[in-house]
């Protein structure tokens, strides 16, 4: 299997990507004759049981799980200075999974009518979701209708942009909102928890549009209607949501977390209803991922015109 690069953002560096879990994803998503039969026979058992993914969950939030967040720090370089509490100062190895940040720890674009990353993440960006199946096997395309679940909904941003955003289990693992807006109720639509790393995309995109995922429609002025959606992965059935529907909320306030794995969000935009900041393209252009931070600006609402 390939090895997995991104692309910093702040440094303009390519690095290569130090994966968690690494040998048990090159098991299940690998091309040798072993590897498929793992995959056809083995990993739907997994990722479909639901007593799998709460004894792990109930393991992460033992108390003795926290031994391990020291030299989980030191493996992955963790930046220390940007937590809101010290390494001791956790319960559990998730509960230091889903810490949050200190507030110094992320500068939010407060420009108008500029979008915002929402969360920390190795990201996509296309323009077009109609290309989205270019960067990862030529001929696999992600179903709008199947991704989420109303036939309605996948006319209504048919030829839009779409944002990947995939929260490796190293990251800081809350997310934001990308613009001012008032947020509709989440619905939640079931599915397994099938890894959402790029050596198992590779070989099968319908998981975006098959794993568990809950989708929010972010009522804004300048962009239209956004949908956001949360999509777990293995081990993560946990999404939790820490907003309010129908209260207003400005970019970079909290929309929730996902507790310990790997995860990923999709943002959808309506055609012609964002313009991303030009170095977001690279992307896609190099068929790379750019590690972003929340905060950092995403891209801009387009001028509109009106006749009278």
């Amino acid at each position: 299997m390939g090895r997995v690069f991104f692309l910093d953002r702040q440094t303009k560096k390519v690095e290569e990507e130090h994966i968690y879990g690494e040998f048990f994803l090159k098991l299940f998503y690998g091309e040798k004759k072993v590897n498929r039969w793992f995959f056809s026979l083995f990993l739907p058992l997994i990722t479909k049981s639901t007593w799998l993914a709460s004894l792990f969950a109930s393991i992460q939030k033992s108390s003795f799980s926290k031994k391990k967040i020291e030299s989980f720090i030191e493996k992955y370089q963790i930046v220390k200075e940007d937590f809101e509490r010290p390494p001791g100062g956790y319960s559990s190895f998730n509960d230091f999974f889903i810490r949050k940040l200190a507030p110094y720890a992320r500068e939010i674009d407060k420009r108008e009518k500029k979008a915002v990353l929402p969360a920390d993440a190795r990201y996509l960006f296309f323009k077009d979701i109609t290309q989205s199946n270019r960067f990862f096997v030529k001929g696999q395309k992600l179903n709008l209708e199947a991704l989420t679940g109303s036939r309605a909904l996948a006319e209504k941003y048919k030829g839009g942009s779409l944002v990947l955003a995939r929260l490796c289990p190293t990251d800081y693992h809350r997310f934001h909102f990308p613009a001012n807006c008032i947020p509709s109720a989440p619905t939640l639509i079931e599915g397994p928890l099938y890894s959402v790393s790029p050596l198992a995309l590779r070989k099968k995109i319908e998981i975006l549009s098959s794993n568990k995922r809950m989708l929010t429609t972010l009522e804004t002025n300048d962009f239209g209607d956004i949908l956001f959606i949360e999509i777990g992965a293995t081990f993560v059935g946990s999404i939790k949501q820490t907003f309010t529907p129908g209260k207003f909320y400005r970019k970079g306030e909290e929309k929730g977390y996902f507790e310990f794995g790997g995860s990923s969000i999709i943002l959808l935009f309506e055609k012609d209803h964002l313009i991303f900041e030009e170095d977001l393209q690279e992307g896609e252009l190099n068929h790379i991922e750019i590690k972003g931070l929340m905060g950092q600006t995403l891209g801009e609402a387009p001028l509109k015109f009106f006749t009278f």
